[in-house]
């Protein structure tokens, strides 16, 4: 098995990187110009026990994020929530790469109002495979918050310093937030090659497979992210993921309430459902009718 590095404070992985020491134990910015490279042996599996936001501009090592590898490439972001695994290969001595890593502590967030706010943001769980990918005007402005966070960074540290750099990651994280909504948009064919994609993998799910197949499933069986693919899908639909299994659980219901002689609680154990009672109250929910009301509209 490889080997697991896990590293719960900042200093402790500025210190496996050779990096300088952070000016804040809490919160640390590198400027991705001055990191040394070819650090990494291949196959290194990380962990961090804090949140990590990337600009990264010529990146050429493979980095891998769960089961799905990816290949940095020009004006890219990527965000890593804590206790998220990835491993990185080995780049290029002669590399030539630009841009920014925050590291940002849970801690350092603590009674601020971004310390909840910023599990809100989704993206934080998208795969490295789902990363940010930026237009020469969303990278400026990107960069102009970075550079104004950095400068404070880099301020000798006094009572107002967390305020404004909480201030200012939060406006960054507000943009990135829009600019992913402007990738689901300008995206729309791949976007909608994946909610066509869904759509098979549901059909197929329920032709060989007994059970409700879970969000976890589905995403893994796409290979995207939970929230990411829950983010397309709200883009193009208005539902979540969970709401496409659900329509789709429905319509194989309606099927085999019309078309076989299978009881209520038979359909519902097929479909997965632990108690019957669970599917005709869905069923309800959804149709406005309950499984026998339904299955009596066709005598």
């Amino acid at each position: 098995m490889p080997a697991v590095h896990r590293f719960k404070t900042i200093s402790a992985f500025h210190e496996f990187r050779n990096f300088p020491k952070p000016a804040h134990p809490l919160f640390s910015m590198i400027n991705v110009g001055e990191m040394p490279p070819g650090d990494f042996p291949d196959v290194q599996h990380i962990v961090q026990d804090f949140y990590l936001i990337a600009l990264k501009r010529g990146f050429t090592a493979k980095m891998k994020y769960g089961q799905q590898e990816y290949d940095f490439d020009e004006g890219i972001m990527a965000f890593m929530a804590p206790g998220q695994v990835f491993s990185i290969g080995t780049s290029p001595a002669d590399m030539k790469q630009s841009g920014w890593m925050i590291y940002i502590h849970p801690d350092f967030l603590w009674n601020t109002p971004l310390a909840n706010k910023i599990k809100q943001y989704e993206f934080f769980d998208y795969a490295v495979n789902e990363a940010l990918f930026l237009s020469e005007k969303e990278e400026a402005t990107i960069l102009s918050i970075i550079e104004h966070i950095a400068q404070e960074y880099q301020h000798s540290i006094d009572r107002f310093s967390q305020d404004i750099i909480v201030a200012q990651l939060e406006v960054l994280l507000t943009y990135a937030e829009r600019f992913y909504q402007r990738q689901f948009i300008t995206r729309k064919v791949s976007s909608h090659q994946l909610l066509a994609r869904l759509e098979e993998q549901l059909n197929n799910w329920f032709v060989s497979q007994k059970g409700l197949p879970s969000v976890t499933e589905i995403s893994a069986a796409l290979h995207v992210s939970p929230n990411y693919l829950s983010g397309v899908l709200k883009n193009l639909t208005g539902k979540s993921t969970l709401q496409h299994i659900q329509d789709k659980v429905i319509a194989v219901a309606k099927e085999k309430l019309s078309t076989t002689t299978m009881t209520v609680s038979e359909i519902a154990y097929e479909l997965g459902f632990d108690y019957p009672q669970t599917f005709s109250k869905l069923f309800k929910a959804k149709t406005a009718v309950s499984p026998l009301e339904f299955r009596q509209s066709f005598m």
